[in-house]
């Protein structure tokens, strides 16, 4: 891949796309972020936004929009603008949680006749500042799926494994499934922030707390019941292995979950002690 091509980012402005576009910046990369409010516009449901945004792209990271698959003819169209390789970002959790729509984005990627490479994550530790952000803030998080440990990783430690796959060859053709550098329970990272930050919060892994608590929030039972279910068979899955790919590829370890609550108590990501 010619250095002087312009590497396209699609979901440049979330957790880790944002981190990706700013790395591939600072090595001196030619980045196009595109969004819906980006120029050129990109927008997932609008064929017409397209074609204006592959130009002098060879190199394509994907992220895709929550729960939203990849339109069939996303990826011919890409291939036929000159786009020779693609990196998706995809969830370590496809399969026993059920996300069908990146099962089938990693199945088009595979077969679409680019090169290309898969990143799958583990949760992040970032999650705790976005969707779990006011549970922690409240003093209650609920998620069912008990004591097991996941493998929580730093959003930063993703976007570099991505950035390696799309900057070099070595991760051409492999499904990486990223995670941090130990097995964490929600429990204990909840424990963690609590510590760091003097505020009183529980965890409750059990699913008649989560669906109290997604009941409050005005959720229909019917999807409650699919989520616990999907909760369920990653509970059941059991304790999370590191896989040593952070590791493996970028020569350091990972950011420990400890050093990321220290550094966003001190931002106050979670405000000051209840």
């Amino acid at each position: 891949m010619s250095l002087d091509s312009t590497i396209l980012v699609l979901g440049g402005t979330g957790t880790v796309g944002s981190r990706v576009a700013a790395r591939l910046r600072d090595a001196g990369r030619d980045v196009r972020a595109v969004s819906r409010h980006s120029s050129p516009r990109f927008d997932w449901t609008d064929p017409g936004t397209w074609e204006g945004v592959f130009g002098g792209v060879h190199t394509m990271f994907v992220l895709l929009p929550d729960r939203f698959g990849m339109p069939e003819a996303f990826l011919p169209a890409a291939l036929r603008a000159g786009v020779r390789r693609v990196v998706l970002h995809s969830d370590r959790g496809l399969e026993v949680m059920g996300l069908g729509h990146l099962q089938k984005a990693e199945e088009d990627v595979r077969n679409s006749g680019a090169a290309w490479s898969i990143v799958r994550p583990d949760w992040f530790h970032q999650d705790f500042e976005t969707f779990f952000r006011q549970p922690v803030i409240d003093g209650r998080l609920c998620v069912p799926v008990g004591d097991a440990g996941q493998g929580f990783i730093d959003a930063d430690d993703v976007a570099a494994v991505e950035v390696a796959a799309l900057t070099s060859d070595d991760l051409l053709g492999e499904v990486v499934e990223v995670t941090g550098p130990r097995t964490l329970s929600f429990g204990a990272a909840v424990a963690s922030i609590a510590a760091a930050t003097g505020r009183e919060i529980t965890f409750d892994g059990t699913a008649e707390g989560y669906r109290e608590t997604m009941r409050a929030d005005g959720l229909p039972d019917e999807v409650i019941e699919t989520l616990i279910a999907d909760f369920g068979r990653l509970a059941a899955r059991g304790d999370t292995r590191p896989t040593g790919a952070v590791e493996r590829i970028l020569n350091r370890p990972g950011r420990d979950f400890t050093d990321y609550v220290a550094e966003a108590a001190t931002r106050g990501v979670w405000g000051p002690a209840g």
